[in-house]
């Protein structure tokens, strides 16, 4: 009989796995898991080499998977100076006066839209405080920027310009550029002259960065953006990769006939615990930016148009990719921008069933809910992302949605009553990476989503395990604690399912094992 690589005993063993929902050890063989059950049940598995791991009562659940993630991108979106604990604008001010400059550059990350209280966000607020610096300033949710005038300068931008996708650069009422950058083609502007990292910088950062979500407890990603293949492929032959991470590259507006095509060939591309899987597509912005697309006007008017200006473009990409067989995820926080996605895979006939991914989904009505499970199109959404509003709704995304529509944010439980596959992560950098914190604010939402209900300690655990693997289509090798399925596995200090939400957010993770390689000990 062949021997195991490792083995697990003394643990308390939540499978998921309806045919044995519990044990107390497992056997891990070449990263898959070999038996389950009880110490008699994997005691033949072990021989001279057999690492041997007494877990002394730990709870052991299946790999821990964040469903939307931004690792390798959010090495640059992180550059700079944290501002995400800045709350107000004098303390934005006494934070860019006191910045380390990077080549010469005041460049920050995580800036609440809320700091502004209210106001436009315009560099006429800050540029006293720089000292005639370039700055660069990412709002905390990744689709708008702060560019001082300078920064603007050095990009040569001097006044609006046409996108092919809906961003643009902001102006006054004198048609003066408020230095306000909405959505990704206006940031790439300044962004292009910024100062870069070495590769060997982020080659170091990914590294440490990706332990640091092992030492949480996640064991994968679902990676919405590309990255860098050949920075992850050059780290993954030098070293195992601590979590699985899984690709989905962009298809934008504008993308010519033959894009598509490509990001069909790109599928597959991968190595140890890394892969292309997947297609990324934008639908709006976001509630804040005032681009999110509503079926009515946000409070500032705004909100009515299509990330893709011609929404029917959108629709034959998704079409395309469906025949191909590759799985999409879409970025949608407004109503009519769930309804667009949900209407197109509607056309797709049930072949499509459970291939395809809302992302966000923000703030829907109730007419919506029962689409998701009716058409199997699966809900990913980021529960810590409700700490950026208030349970008042005095901040700045119920505000410009106005009551009715803040009243029913991140509807979690809603569309798990509704029958949903509900897939759970933190979209970090937006929000921080540690899936114990994704875990706990799904039970009990924050903000303006307080007052809904909350998954229960299960459908928590579910919405990184059973229903990420769904997501990603993997049900059938992964989510579970099952012979023959992944050795993806987390120990924590306590049961995730039955332990209050406030103590799984803090709960010790006492082992991260992927792929069968032991990637985190806190024993």
């Amino acid at each position: 009989m062949p021997t195991a690589d490792l083995v697990l005993t003394g643990a308390r063993v939540r499978t998921l796995d309806p045919g044995r929902p519990h044990a107390t050890a497992v056997a891990v063989r070449d990263g898959l898991i070999a038996a389950v059950g009880d110490d008699t049940d994997v005691r033949d598995w072990r021989g001279p080499a057999t690492e041997v791991v007494d877990l002394a009562g730990a709870h052991v659940v299946p790999g821990l998977v964040d469903c939307h993630s931004h690792p390798v991108m959010g090495l640059e979106m992180t550059t700079g100076t944290d501002l995400s604990a800045v709350r107000d604008l004098d303390g934005l001010r006494a934070a860019l006066a006191r910045a380390e400059r990077v080549e010469g550059w005041v460049v920050g990350f995580g800036l609440d839209h809320n700091v502004f209280g209210g106001r436009p966000v315009d560099r006429a607020l800050i540029e006293d405080v720089l000292d005639g610096a370039p700055a660069f300033l990412r709002l905390y949710d990744a689709h708008s920027a702060l560019a001082s005038g300078a920064a603007l300068e050095a990009a040569g931008v001097t006044g609006p310009r046409a996108f092919a996708q809906r961003a643009h650069l902001a102006t006054d009422p004198d048609g003066r550029l408020t230095g306000h950058l909405v959505e990704h083609a206006a940031m790439d502007l300044v962004t292009a002259v910024m100062p870069k990292p070495s590769k060997a910088a982020r080659r170091a950062r990914l590294v440490e960065l990706l332990s640091a979500m092992a030492a949480t407890g996640l064991t994968g990603a679902h990676v919405m953006d590309l990255g860098d293949p050949d920075l992850v492929g050059e780290v993954a032959e030098d070293t195992v990769l601590p979590l699985r991470l899984r690709f989905a590259p962009w298809c934008m507006p504008g993308a010519g006939q033959g894009e598509p095509a490509e990001l069909v060939a790109l599928q597959g591309r991968g190595g140890r615990h890394w892969e292309i899987a997947g297609v990324k597509f934008f639908m709006d912005g976001t509630v804040e930016g005032g681009t999110a697309w509503l079926e009515h006007p946000d409070c500032h008017g705004q909100g009515t148009e299509a990330f893709w200006p011609d929404p029917a473009a959108y629709s034959d990409a998704v079409r395309y990719l469906d025949r191909a067989g590759v799985r999409t995820a879409t970025h949608t926080i407004g109503d009519a921008a769930v309804r667009h996605v949900l209407d197109t895979v509607e056309t797709l006939g049930a072949g499509a069933r459970l291939r395809h991914r809302v992302e966000h989904i923000e703030s829907v009505p109730d007419g919506t809910l029962a689409r998701f499970a009716r058409l199997g199109v699966i809900a990913s959404m980021q529960p810590p992302h409700t700490a950026y509003t208030r349970a008042d709704h005095s901040d700045e995304w119920s505000l410009r949605l106005g009551e009715a529509r803040a009243l029913r944010a991140w509807r979690l439980r809603d569309l798990r009553d509704a029958g949903a596959v509900v897939a759970l992560g933190s979209d970090w950098p937006v929000a921080h990476h540690d899936v114990r914190a994704v875990l706990a604010t799904a039970r009990a939402p924050r903000g303006a989503a307080s007052a809904r209900a909350g998954l229960t300690g299960l459908m928590a655990l579910e919405g990184c395990t059973t229903h990420a693997a769904v997501a990603a289509g993997e049900q059938a090798r992964a989510g579970r604690i099952r012979e023959g399925f992944r050795a993806d596995l987390t120990a924590l200090g306590l049961d995730p399912v039955e332990a209050p939400a406030d103590e799984v957010a803090e709960a010790p993770v006492r082992l991260t094992v992927t792929g069968g390689h032991i990637v985190h000990r806190g024993m």
